[in-house]
């Protein structure tokens, strides 16, 4: 008989992203036709310049590259966030393998095991697997769907500071639920770290996908906060690169950085290659993200429209990132996206949803609720909306 495995390894939970994805690829095998809305993979094509970067790629051997990351990519990023009003060193950016390893990072960075981080829920799911391997806890600020998702008032977020709480997360423009804070909303958190000698943690990867007027504010961007402010990021979504594991870590502390590149010769280096890939962003047309986002725009209020004509949904339409938040009309709603995938079809097609309750750490929270990826053509999220509304007409008979 085998040995247990740790307390750490049964501790991370299972993704409500992609735990369901051997019951869709049964239904595929049946001969359904599954419209994928789970998960943040657009469908826009990745950038024929990033391409052309990997097919003609000169190098002879797959080499490693610096820890910190590679050089000519780090000079890329300088200019890319230059370009985003903000000025940075080459020194105060760490390229990190994913988006994912720059949060697992500045957990790592800036907690210690047994220390809690502040963050809003629902909040991206992999926050708590990440939190997990740092062994450090999520303290939830709840926040719900009929307010937009906004932040509370300012003492009911500093009512969560105890004794163990070293720093506060923000998403923004906000994993999943799509919310993108205001200025009086994020200096209100900056003040509580500043008076309360906590970090702000930012995460910032759809910063360029805003709508209706909507304006990203880096934390970067703060007075008073230039050194208790670590900011992560990632290509992914940005350039639809999802796959080329590229991501960076931002600090203007030196100890931070200093922590980070440790981190980063302890594994050795981030993909050449992807790296080399992304770079060519440079290359990029300057109407890239101006097309990029009113097709993305197109596609949320193809959602938002289609969830507003079914009885007993409540969302909201979001002004950021490209995920919608929906409390359906049913008790389960993790059984539910299960059921669509095992029982449910209609003309040879189905819908594949992210369950709500993974996306929460109070227990309970989320049971009714799903979330959505608006990242597929807006003929096939309206179909995919469509499905939704007569599977729930069908689920409630």
């Amino acid at each position: 008989m085998a040995p247990s495995i740790s307390e750490r390894g049964t501790l991370v939970p299972p993704s409500p992203i992609r735990k369901l994805v051997p019951l869709a690829d049964e239904a595929k095998k049946r001969g359904t036709h599954v419209f994928h809305v789970n998960i943040g993979q657009p469908d826009i094509e990745t950038p024929p310049e990033m391409l052309a970067a990997l097919r003609n790629l000169k190098t002879r051997v797959i080499h490693y590259t610096h820890s910190q990351g590679e050089p000519s990519y780090i000079d890329a990023l300088v200019r890319y966030y230059a370009g985003c009003g903000i000025e940075l060193r080459p020194e105060q950016i760490n390229v990190t393998t994913g988006g994912s390893e720059a949060i697992i990072f500045a957990f790592t960075i800036a907690l210690s095991p047994g220390e809690e981080v502040i963050i809003p829920e629902p909040f991206y799911t992999n926050y708590i697997g990440f939190s997990v391997m740092a062994g450090v806890t999520i303290r939830p600020l709840t926040t719900s769907v009929e307010d937009g998702f906004r932040l509370p008032p300012r003492e009911r977020i500093e009512a969560l500071v105890g004794p163990r709480t070293r720093a506060i997360l923000l998403c923004n423009p906000n994993n999943p639920t799509g919310t993108v804070y205001t200025a009086e909303e994020i200096e209100a958190v900056a003040a509580i770290c500043r008076e309360r000698d906590l970090w702000l943690l930012t995460d910032e990867v759809y910063r360029e996908f805003t709508y209706d007027g909507c304006k990203h504010i880096s934390a970067l961007s703060l007075a008073g906060m230039e050194e208790r402010t670590i900011m992560m990021d990632s290509v992914s979504k940005r350039y639809s690169l999802c796959g080329a594991r590229v991501g960076c870590l931002v600090s203007r502390n030196p100890e931070v950085m200093s922590a980070a590149l440790r981190l980063g010769q302890a594994r050795l280096c981030s993909p050449l290659v992807d790296q080399l890939v992304a770079r060519a962003a440079l290359d990029l047309p300057e109407n890239y993200f101006e097309v990029t986002v009113a097709e993305y725009r197109r596609r949320r209020d193809a959602v938002f429209d289609e969830l507003s004509k079914i009885e007993g949904v409540v969302t909201n339409r979001p002004c950021g990132a490209f995920y919608n938040i929906a409390r359906l009309p049913v008790d389960d709603a993790d059984r539910f996206c299960r059921w669509l995938l095992t029982d449910f079809e209609h003309e040879g097609q189905t819908v594949m949803l992210a369950p709500g309750n993974g996306f929460y750490a109070t227990e309970g929270l989320g049971a009714s609720e799903v979330r959505v990826a608006y990242v597929l053509k807006v003929e096939e999220m309206r179909r995919s909306m469509e499905l939704l509304r007569i599977a729930l007409e069908k689920y409630g008979a």
